[in-house]
């Protein structure tokens, strides 16, 4: 795992961005097409602003959408494919974006249908996260590291609920869903690359269980310490409770 550490928000997710540019390029330079998973929340602001400027030709660049609530109309702010709308799909003009729809009358049936898709095609870059309560995408603790399905239906925990309140999504816990279709931890772990940006103090105690813990399903994003390549992006908040920080 490399570690990049920023002293604002606005740094990490310029260079972010153009990491993510460089390997999205590569792959169409190599095949002629590029495909991505995309996160949301409030940690993605930043880079996702910054990527969108970024030298790409978005023609060929398919998305597939990391996670989204369940029984969550499109039209609530919270809503992740609203969000994946407003700041990508209204900016540029992809190839594919390949939408979760939590509002499926069959959420299994919808994590089959997606996870369909997904398993044709090799992933060149997941963008990703940490939540406060370590999660990656919404596998809460305990995560399930077993599985092969691509996509799964999951609890969330009161602590992830309540960083959807913390962070504007929600007005009350009473609010959030308790159910969420997310993208498993093996097929999130098949991509090539993983950028995963994590800007912060909310976010310290998590990066540093994710990264000098051990391995647990306890702390699901300390999984990403068993792929080859993934870059962490710290600002000075998000990193300071790590040993090794240095700005």
């Amino acid at each position: 795992m490399q570690i990049k550490i920023f002293t604002t928000k606005t740094e990490l997710g310029q260079a972010a961005a153009r990491d993510a540019a460089a390997i999205i390029n590569h792959a169409i330079a190599e095949r002629n097409s590029a495909y991505v998973i995309a996160a949301t929340g409030a940690s993605q602001f930043e880079f996702l602003d910054a990527l969108m400027l970024e030298p790409i030709d978005w023609t060929r660049v398919s998305f597939f959408h990391l996670d989204e609530y369940v029984g969550l109309p499109e039209s609530h702010p919270a809503s992740f494919r609203r969000y994946l709308k407003e700041r990508i799909v209204s900016r540029v003009h992809t190839r594919a974006f390949h939408f979760i729809n939590g509002e499926a009358d069959d959420v299994y049936a919808e994590c089959r249908r997606v996870g369909q898709i997904i398993t044709q095609q090799t992933v060149d870059v997941a963008f990703v996260g940490i939540g406060e309560n370590g999660h990656l995408a919404f596998n809460d603790p305990p995560a399930d590291f077993d599985t092969d399905e691509p996509y799964i239906v999951v609890n969330l925990d009161e602590a992830c609920r309540q960083q959807q309140v913390g962070e504007g999504w929600f007005r009350s816990i009473a609010e959030v869903p308790t159910q969420a279709i997310s993208m498993s931890i093996k097929q999130i772990l098949k991509s090539n690359d993983i950028l995963c940006i994590v800007p912060d103090q909310r976010k310290a105690e998590a990066v540093r269980a994710s990264v000098e813990l051990e391995v647990s399903p306890m702390q699901p994003a300390s999984i990403l310490q068993q792929h080859e390549h993934v870059t962490l992006y710290l600002d000075r908040h998000s990193s300071s409770l790590l040993k090794q920080n240095e700005v």
